[in-house]
């Protein structure tokens, strides 16, 4: 039997599929080795979302395959480009997720399929309910790995889910290129109902929605709201990527939506939920990015007000549209990011010191440093709660804390 080594790189879902695949390969009999020298097999899960990533997914590679018997290289930069490790003088073989067990030590491992029994991660359960997307954006290159939606069931993901939930999962985590679009390839969006009925299964457990962009939620919104607002167990969070302010930029890059309907969807969530956390995503230095349109951003972002901020520095990615684009000076895309960041921090400082002085009800979901964890309110908001032994918590426990300070990203509680 094989010892197999697995390092992921990326986002929650690129995380479930090395889970799925490190599943068929114990199912299998065969073993995790203590590192990629002692294994006789390492599988490289890659990531690709920008030219710096995929820079050091070509570096790990190189010495990953020094290192060990025989590499197999997966994951989205995989799938999109993996000509690049063929170029770049790699020898390894380069395949789909669902090939990986199959592959390893000549087949001797059972293929992933679509039944395969979930993985805890600890406390946290990963459940990746679709995978695809049904966007065409012009800067992305994910799209190449994933291709179109695939949505299994409701019935299937809650089966899964309620696996997950026996198997000791107190933080259910619902990831998918864009879980908004869950069941559009069925002819329906079914992610209200999906939640809906995750929340009904039995068991003291929350339920983390992962991002969906705008142009898959708005005309759900209302529907979408209510299932939060009657489900103690869903977090209030949801993460809608709107990438720009300018509707001029967002038709370049060929967005499903434009800030009309990001803000009608916010507030939706505003003006249904008294407690909530928004998390939201702006590429700076688009191409086609002007000084007013980068203002707009400015603005859009400081009038939303999200708690959680995610800014990114456009890069081109070879084989999309944007690539072809007559680019930015790095300089002015360092200046404008600089601009929108130091806001960002402003912003998310504000959502934090709010908190400060307030009793939230919290669940411990994995240890921090040194003696101390990590905990989510119900807005999934992060405390650390320190000299965690001396209180007697551990991941799993859900408990009030008294928020006693913050550090800007985060803040401090003490169990009350």
């Amino acid at each position: 039997m094989a010892r197999y080594h697995i390092e992921t790189y990326g986002c929650t879902s690129n995380r479930g599929e090395s889970r799925h695949i490190e599943q068929a390969l114990r199912d299998g009999g065969h073993h995790p080795a203590s590192g990629p020298g002692d294994a006789d097999v390492a599988i490289l899960n890659t990531c690709t979302v920008v030219e710096k990533t995929e820079r050091n997914m070509l570096t790990r590679a190189k010495e990953l395959e020094e290192e060990t018997a025989d590499l197999i290289i997966t994951g989205c930069m995989a799938l999109a480009q993996g000509e690049e490790f063929r170029e770049a003088g790699v020898d390894a073989d380069v395949l789909h997720w669902d090939d990986v067990p199959q592959a390893a030590m000549n087949g001797e491992c059972p293929t992933v399929t679509p039944d395969t029994e979930p993985v805890l991660d600890g406390t946290v359960g990963i459940l990746p309910i679709a995978r695809g997307c049904m966007s065409n954006c012009s800067y992305c290159i994910t799209k190449f790995a994933t291709g179109r939606i695939d949505s299994p069931s409701v019935e299937e993901n809650v089966r899964k889910a309620r696996a997950l939930v026996h198997a000791g999962a107190k933080e259910l985590r619902i990831t998918g290129q864009d879980t908004g679009v869950y069941g559009w390839d069925k002819g329906d969006r079914k992610l209200p109902e999906l939640l809906d009925r995750i929340c009904d299964i039995e068991g003291d457990f929350r339920v983390r929605v992962g991002m969906a962009n705008p142009g898959g939620i708005h005309g759900i919104q209302e529907e979408l709201v209510e299932v939060f607002a009657e489900n103690e167990k869903l977090y209030n969070f949801i993460h809608l990527p709107v990438q720009s302010g300018s509707d001029d930029v967002l038709e370049d890059m060929r967005r499903q939506h434009r800030v009309d309907k990001f803000l009608d969807i916010v507030e939706v969530f505003d003006d249904r939920l008294d407690y909530w956390t928004l998390s939201t995503d702006f590429i700076v230095g688009f191409p086609t990015e002007t000084d007013e349109d980068h203002a707009m951003s400015m603005a859009l972002m400081k009038e939303v007000r999200p708690e959680k901020i995610n800014v990114t520095r456009f890069s081109k990615r070879p084989g999309t549209d944007a690539a072809d684009m007559k680019g930015l000076g790095g300089t002015l895309k360092k200046e404008r990011s600089k601009e929108m960041s130091s806001a960002k921090m402003d912003i998310v400082a504000d959502a934090y010191e709010s908190m400060v002085g307030t009793t939230q009800n919290v669940l411990v979901v994995e240890e921090g440093t040194g003696d101390s964890v990590k905990c989510r309110d119900g807005a999934y908001r992060q405390i650390i709660v320190q000299n965690a032994s001396e209180h007697g918590v551990e991941p799993g426990d859900f408990l009030d804390v008294e928020v006693t300070s913050h550090q800007t990203v985060y803040a401090f509680g003490k169990p009350v």
